[in-house]
């Protein structure tokens, strides 16, 4: 397989990449825009209201220039006013106009200023609020799942590993498209945008700290790229790897993946199943859907099942793990079960329960 230059893709993605940011789930707020176009509006109907007062009671001020307030008068009278500019060259002279300045154009006053600062200070809180919620979440971020690439592969895997009670604060999504990360925080998962061959981008996501990583990128070159990257920057994290081409599924163990699915390959082989068995085809699609019908599941020897055969335990046992060798629940060299060993098993699914912490479903091939 031929891979084009780490810079070629980087570049590719920055052509629709704008900066790389973390996205943090959060309640649904109404827009910047929204709220500036609310706070001018507010501002612009106070120096009206100024405006109008003013010139209800055009004979109590005096305009230095000619004698006579107008209405143009009145709202440059409420102009510089509201803005504390106060040039004097219109003034209140008659007992009722400074009364109404006292009593209600200093309030209007202190409204106006009070619309127009809070609009900045609110922008400042909220960039502080935001930078500390970010801190925060870096912190506390730890021993946590890491997805690169949110279209349907990766959508799926994120759903399937959250089923098995992995929580949802624990899920960091990566991709280069800013509208696939806003459709993972509007799911409840923090978000990186940004290229994932990019080691800086997959720092931001606390990837030297996570436990599992999950690739689903839509190319099998960037495939490798992310897993070379995620690899040298977490050497203990268990990284599974989707692509395309069975032919390109050595090139990315070699690169660090510990597991690689061939969707291609794997769709094809469920589709002639299903030609020769549609019950087993989808008795197959079942077992791959966590939290219905059957479940398969992967879990460690309970100490009353040690001594005894794979077959005599309550579980159908499919397979035992022992060491890093996979073996077939038939195989004569399993013998008893071991302390060590873990037992691949299908289980009914109980909607609304989680799988014990110490069980995990089989996402390997």
């Amino acid at each position: 397989m031929k891979l084009p230059g780490h810079d070629a893709i980087a570049r590719q993605a920055d052509e629709h990449l704008v900066t790389h940011r973390v996205k943090l789930p959060r309640t649904v707020v109404e827009r910047p825009f929204r709220q500036v176009a609310k706070r001018v509006a507010m501002a612009l109907l106070v120096l009206v209201g100024t405006a109008l007062i003013v010139y209800v009671d055009h004979d109590g001020y005096n305009d230095n220039s000619d004698g006579s307030v107008d209405l143009l008068d009145s709202f440059y009278y409420a102009t510089v006013t509201l803005s504390t500019t106060g040039y004097g060259d219109i003034a209140p002279v008659s007992d009722a106009a400074r009364f109404t300045n006292i009593f209600v154009i200093t309030p209007l006053r202190v409204l106006f200023l009070i619309i127009l600062v809070g609009t900045t200070l609110e922008v400042l809180t909220e960039r502080t609020r935001e930078e500390w919620r970010q801190n925060r979440w870096r912190a506390a971020l730890r021993d946590h799942t890491v997805v690169i690439g949110f279209g349907t592969k990766g959508r799926s895997a994120v759903q399937t590993v959250c089923v098995t009670g992995l929580k949802k604060e624990q899920v960091v999504v990566v991709d280069p498209s800013a509208k696939a990360v806003d459709a993972a925080t509007a799911e409840g998962y923090a978000g990186v945008v940004g290229d994932a061959t990019r080691s800086d981008v997959l720092l931001r996501a606390e990837l030297q700290k996570a436990r599992q990583i999950i690739i689903a990128t839509q190319r099998d070159d960037t495939a490798v790229l992310v897993t070379l990257t995620a690899r040298q920057l977490n050497r203990t994290a268990k990284i599974v790897a989707a692509v395309r081409e069975e032919e390109n599924a050595p090139l990315l163990k070699q690169s660090g993946a510990d597991a690689v699915i061939t969707s291609a390959s794997a769709a094809g082989r469920l589709l002639g199943l299903s030609v020769l068995s549609p019950a087993a085809g989808m008795v197959m699609e079942d077992l791959i859907q966590q939290g219905s019908g059957l479940d398969i599941i992967e879990r460690p020897v309970i100490k009353a099942e040690v001594g005894k055969g794979p077959r005599e335990t309550d579980d159908l046992v499919v397979s035992v793990v022992r060491g890093h060798r996979v073996l077939g629940y038939d195989d004569p060299s399993i013998g008893n079960l071991q302390v060590a060993d873990r037992l691949i098993t299908i289980v009914r699914a109980t909607p609304g329960a989680h799988v014990a912490p110490d069980a995990r479903p089989i996402r390997d091939n």
